[in-house]
C-alpha cells in the first residue's frame, strides 16, 4: 500500500477509506515532526492503521524516528493493541520472506506481570508490590548470602544474574507471553520487561508511565527524543493529566502518617544503639528528613484539622505559612519524597506498604514546593488536605517538548480545538473523518418530551419531578419493547441513578421493563459491577435479553465495548455534567478563564459532551454493527451540545432526529430495525465502505474519499 510515496504494509485484503486518510495524516505529522489531534470513529480500524503506518514508517526512516510509545488506559485494550501487532508483523514476515529484527512489548504492573507463585496470588496491586519488594530489595538479598533461610525472588535472581545480557529474541511479547516466557527461563517478566523497554521497537503501556512524575523516573526516563508517543482513547488526557498530579489527604492519612514517624523512630533509635558507626550516617536523615516529616504532619494537624475554618490557598502561600509556623523552608521539602525512599532503603525495611501514608504526605511535600505557581489567597472552606493539579500542562507538557511527535486519537475529541487550548501545544495537523457506510447503521436522535408534551431532562430544577421521571421510565419500557437483544442506559450520577430507580419501582416500571428483559445496575463496587456485566452477557447470550443501568463517567462507560447483541440500542438519560458546585472544579474553571481565555460554560458543556459521546459511542463497534443512539435530554437540541457531538454521529443526526417525543422515537427505532434485519454481507460494502487496493488507486474514488476528512 502505497500512502504519499511510503510503502505501508497493511495486513488486510481491505482497507477503509477513512483507514487510508487517516494514514495520510499520521505520515505529513511524522515527515513535519510535529504534534497531531486526529478523530476517528469507533470501530473502524484505528489501532491497526497507526501501528501500520507507523512501523512501516521506522522501518523506511531507521534514523528519524526510532521508537514508538503505544500509551493506552486499560489491559484489555492494551492486550489488543499487542494482538493487532503481531497479526502485522506475521503478514510482514509473510510478504517480505525475512524475520525482522523488531521487538514489541507489553508492560504493566507488578500485579499482572508476577509470576512468583507466593506474590502472584495477591490480587491487591499495592499488596504484589509490597511483597515483591520484601524479596527483591537489595539489602535482603545481601542478607540471603549469609544466610539462605531468608527469603528471595528466584525470578528476580535468574534476571539478575543473565537477563540483564540476554537480549529478548526478535517478536511481540503480550503479557500472557512474558508471563510464559518468564515461567520457561526463570526470569521475572515484570524486570525483564523494564529492562527490554530499551532494545524495543514498540512499547504498549499504561498514560501513567509517562504522564506520572514518579512513574516516568523509573520506567521512561532513557526514552529516545526521536520516538512517536500515541495517547489512543485520548478524550479523558486532560483528566489523567489532572489527576496524575493531584494529591488527597484526608484524617486517616494523618493518624496513619503519625504511625509511620513513631516506627521510623524506633526503628532509628535501635539502629543507632546497636551501630555506632551508622548513627553518624543516621545524623544526616534525623536532620534532614525525619524532622520534615514530624513537623509536616504536625502543620496538617494545625492549619487543616485543628482549625474552625479551613482555606484554600496557593503553593506559595501554604509555604510561606509553614515557614511562620514551623520554620520548614521550601527547599528541604522538595527532596522529602526522595529522602523518605533513601532512609527506608537505609533501615532496611522490606515492607513499604505500611508506609504508604507517610510517603503520600512526602509526595504532598515535594509537589507542593515544586510547583509553585499562584497567588497568596483564600477563597473557600475545604475539610480535606487536597493539592490539586487544575493545569494539565503540567505532565503533559514534558512529553510534547520532549518527543518529536505525540499522536492524540479517540473516536470523541470534538470539538478538536479545545484540546491544543487545555494542553497548550500547537499540532502540524487537526482532522475529523467521517464513517464510510454501505448502508446507515447508526440511528442518533434526540428524545426532548414526552408523549404528554412534558420536555425531559436531567436538569437540577426538574429532578423531582414525577412526569420527567414517568417520561423518562416510559422511554426506556418502549425501547425495551421493540429493540431485541442488549440495551445499555447512562445517568449523569449514581445519586441520580438511585433516584430514578425507586421513582420507577414505585411508579410500577422496573416490573414492565422485567416482562421483557433482565435488569443489571452498575454499582461503586467493582467486583459487584464485574459480575453484573457477565451476567448481562450471559442473558444477551441465551436471547433473554437484558438492560443495563450504568453512569457516565464509570466503569461501563469508559472501558467495555457492546458490540453487537450486547448494545442494540444505547439510552443517554440527560446531560452528564460535571458535579458543579465542587471546590476543585470551581478552581480549575477559574485558571482555564484566567490561564486559556476558556469560559466556564464552553469547558462545562466540552466535558459534558464528550462523555456523552463516549457513551452512546459503545455500540458501535464496526461497520458491520448497528444501533440506536437515543439522547433523551431536551438541551441536545441546543446548536451549542449539538455542534459538540463527534461529526460521525452528527452526519446522521438530521433535523427530523432532533425534537422526537417518545412515540415519534419509538417509530424511527422501529423503522430503522426493519431496515437492518435485511441480509447484508461483504459483497455489499465493496466498493463503498471497503476498498480494495486497485479501487483505491484510481481517482474516482481518490476524489470521492476527499470529502471524508474535515481539517480544523
Amino acid at each position: 500500500l502505497n500512502v504519499d510515496g511510503l510503502l505501508v504494509y497493511f495486513p488486510y485484503d481491505y482497507i477503509y477509506p477513512e483507514q487510508f486518510l487517516y494514514m495520510q495524516e499520521l505520515k505529513r505529522s511524522l515527515d513535519a515532526k510535529g504534534h497531531c489531534v486526529l478523530e476517528m470513529p469507533s470501530g473502524t480500524g484505528k489501532t491497526v492503521s497507526l501501528l501500520s503506518l507507523i512501523i512501516s514508517y521506522m522501518q523506511a526512516n531507521p534514523l528519524h524516528v526510532t521508537k514508538m510509545i503505544y500509551c493506552s488506559r486499560t489491559v484489555p485494550e492494551l492486550e489488543k493493541v499487542v494482538e493487532e501487532m503481531r497479526g502485522l508483523i506475521e503478514y510482514y514476515t509473510q510478504e517480505t520472506g525475512e524475520i525482522p529484527n523488531f521487538v514489541g512489548l507489553a508492560l504493566s504492573s507488578r500485579k499482572n506481570m508476577c509470576v512468583h507463585p507466593q506474590v502472584s496470588q495477591e490480587r491487591d496491586g499495592k499488596t504484589v508490590d509490597g511483597k515483591c519488594h520484601q524479596l527483591t530489595a537489595s539489602f535482603v538479598r545481601n542478607r540471603h548470602k549469609s544466610n539462605p533461610n531468608i527469603p528471595v525472588c528466584e525470578f528476580y535472581e535468574e534476571f539478575d544474574s543473565n537477563g540483564r545480557n540476554i537480549p529478548l529474541a526478535p517478536g511481540v511479547y503480550g503479557l500472557d507471553d512474558l508471563r510464559e516466557y518468564g515461567r520457561k527461563t526463570g526470569m521475572c517478566p515484570y524486570f525483564l520487561a523494564r529492562h527490554a523497554i530499551n532494545q524495543a521497537q514498540v512499547i504498549v503501556y499504561s498514560y501513567y508511565y509517562l504522564l506520572d512524575p514518579k512513574i516516568a523516573e523509573l520506567v521512561s526516563k532513557e526514552l529516545p527524543k526521536q520516538s512517536v508517543v500515541v495517547f489512543d482513547e485520548a478524550h479523558n488526557i486532560d483528566n489523567v493529566c489532572v489527576e496524575s498530579m493531584s494529591v488527597k489527604i484526608t484524617r486517616k492519612t494523618i493518624d496513619r502518617c503519625n504511625q509511620n514517624i513513631e516506627d521510623l523512630s524506633k526503628q532509628i533509635k535501635r539502629i543507632s544503639l546497636n551501630i555506632p558507626m551508622l548513627e553518624r550516617s543516621h545524623s544526616f536523615y534525623s536532620y534532614a528528613v525525619y524532622p520534615i516529616l514530624l513537623n509536616l504532619t504536625h502543620i496538617h494537624f494545625c492549619v487543616v484539622f485543628k482549625s474552625d475554618y479551613v482555606v484554600s490557598e496557593s503553593p506559595p502561600s501554604f509555604l510561606k505559612d509553614c515557614q511562620a509556623k514551623v520554620c520548614i523552608d521550601r527547599k528541604p521539602l522538595r527532596f522529602c519524597s526522595e529522602r523518605l525512599s533513601s532512609l527506608l532503603r537505609t533501615l532496611e525495611l522490606a515492607d513499604i506498604k505500611d508506609y504508604s501514608s507517610l510517603s503520600l504526605v512526602a509526595n504532598f511535600a515535594t509537589l507542593i514546593s515544586t510547583y509553585t505557581k499562584g497567588k497568596s489567597r483564600s477563597i473557600m472552606i475545604e475539610p480535606i488536605m487536597n493539592f490539586s493539579c487544575l493545569d494539565a500542562t503540567i505532565a503533559v507538557k514534558p512529553i510534547f517538548d520532549r518527543f518529536q511527535t505525540v499522536v492524540v486519537t479517540s473516536g470523541t475529541l470534538s470539538p478538536l480545538d479545545m484540546y491544543p487550548k487545555i494542553l497548550d501545544f500547537q499540532p502540524v495537523t487537526m482532522a475529523t473523518f467521517t464513517m464510510t457506510l454501505a448502508r446507515p447503521c447508526i440511528c442518533p436522535m434526540i428524545v426532548s418530551k414526552g408523549n404528554d408534551q412534558v420536555a425531559i431532562s436531567s436538569k437540577f430544577e426538574t429532578r423531582e419531578d414525577i412526569a420527567v421521571t414517568r417520561n423518562y421510565g416510559n422511554l426506556l419500557v418502549e425501547m425495551v419493547t421493540i429493540v431485541p437483544d442488549g440495551v445499555v442506559c447512562f445517568f449523569t450520577s449514581y445519586i441520580y441513578m438511585e433516584t430514578i430507580v425507586a421513582a420507577w419501582y414505585e411508579q410500577g416500571i422496573i416490573d414492565q421493563i422485567q416482562k421483557h428483559k433482565l435488569l443489571f445496575i452498575e454499582t461503586q463496587d467493582a467486583a459487584e459491577t464485574s459480575l453484573a456485566l457477565l451476567n448481562y452477557q450471559k442473558a444477551c447470550e441465551n436471547g433473554r435479553g437484558a438492560v443495563l443501568l450504568s453512569v457516565a463517567r464509570g466503569k461501563v462507560s469508559e472501558g467495555i465495548d457492546f458490540d453487537h447483541h450486547y448494545g442494540r440500542a444505547v439510552i443517554m438519560f440527560g446531560v452528564p455534567y460535571v458535579y458543579t458546585q465542587s471546590r476543585i472544579l470551581k478552581a480549575r474553571l477559574e485558571y482555564l478563564r484566567d490561564q486559556y481565555q476558556i469560559r466556564e460554560n464552553d469547558f462545562l458543556t466540552f466535558d459534558a459532551m464528550r462523555h456523552a459521546a463516549q457513551c452512546v459511542g459503545r455500540a458501535l463497534r464496526g461497520k458491520t454493527d448497528y444501533g440506536i443512539l437515543i439522547f433523551a435530554d431536551k438541551r441536545f437540541s441546543r446548536a451549542d451540545k449539538r455542534g459538540k457531538i463527534p461529526r460521525w454521529i452528527q452526519e446522521h443526526l438530521t433535523d427530523n432526529l432532533c425534537n422526537l417525543s417518545i412515540d415519534e422515537a419509538v417509530q424511527v427505532a422501529k423503522r430503522f430495525l426493519r431496515q437492518m434485519a435485511q441480509p447484508f454481507s461483504q459483497k455489499d460494502q465493496l466498493g463503498l465502505s471497503l476498498l480494495t487496493l486497485e479501487q483505491l488507486q484510481s481517482e474516482e474514488t481518490q476524489k470521492k474519499i476527499e470529502n471524508k476528512i474535515q481539517h480544523v
